[in-house]
Parts: structure tokens; C-alpha cells; sequence
């Protein structure tokens, strides 16, 4: 899997960072969840991880085409939207060699693979009850 870097939201020792792929989807690299309160909310499938990164990291997406990277509909793949200006995104665990060896990725961080039309849902306004599910 070749790895297109999009942008990352860092300070120094911190680096979410959000990459697109040439099948079709994103990769999310993002902070490794050890947080009693938000591993009590998540049920993760096996082979799945989760990942915690600010909100804003989706702005990237307009640097590959996409018209806004306001996130607008908090659900899956976010599954945690908490009260930090962070969300929590959940998908199966990278395992691509290719992949992983194009990145910079601390023991503190994991990464995850997301459909491409699974990220367009979350820009897009849903009309009734609010999905969002705080922290």
C-alpha cells in the first residue's frame, strides 16, 4: 500500500497524522487509548484497534480533494467524541509492511485503515437525533 501524506496536528512528541491510500481510504495514526474512562466505552473487535486524535486532524482532507474536513456526523468509524476536542476512531489494525515502513510511528501511537466512503459519511450533516456519543 502506497501512503500519501495528507497533514498531521503536532506538537513536539505528538503526532497524529492522516495519510490517503492508494486503495481507496485513509490511514489515521493517532494516540494509543489508556484511559480507563474511554476503554470502559469502546468494544473493540478483535483484530481492531482504536485510536484517539483531534478533530481537527480531518481538515486535511481537503488536500485531497474533498470540499471540507469538518466533521459534521460523529459515528462510525469515530466512536468517541470527547469533551478534549479529540474523537476516538476505531478500524482494524495496520498490518500492511509497505505501509508501516513509510511511517514514523511511536510505541504511544497505532494506526488504522478507514474506508475512504466511511470518512465522506462523517462530513456529510445527518438530519435527526443527534448520533454523537460523549466521553
Amino acid at each position: 500500500m502506497k501512503l500519501r501524506f495528507l497533514g498531521k496536528n503536532s506538537t513536539p512528541g505528538d503526532s497524529p497524522t492522516l495519510y490517503a491510500t492508494d486503495r481507496d481510504s485513509y490511514v489515521v495514526q493517532g494516540w494509543k487509548i489508556f484511559a480507563n474512562d474511554l476503554l470502559m466505552q469502546l468494544d473493540v473487535p478483535h483484530g481492531h484497534t482504536a485510536v484517539e486524535v483531534p478533530t481537527e486532524l480531518f481538515e486535511h482532507l481537503t488536500k485531497d480533494g474533498l470540499p471540507s474536513g469538518e466533521i459534521k456526523d460523529f459515528s462510525a468509524p469515530i466512536v468517541i467524541r470527547t469533551g478534549e476536542g479529540t474523537c476516538v476512531v476505531q478500524g482494524p489494525v495496520m498490518r500492511d509492511l509497505e505501509a508501516l515502513s513509510q511511517m514514523r510511528l511511536p510505541d504511544y501511537e497505532d494506526c488504522i485503515e478507514v474506508p475512504r466512503s466511511a470518512i465522506l459519511n462523517l462530513l456529510e450533516e445527518k438530519s435527526g437525533p443527534d448520533h454523537q456519543r460523549p466521553a
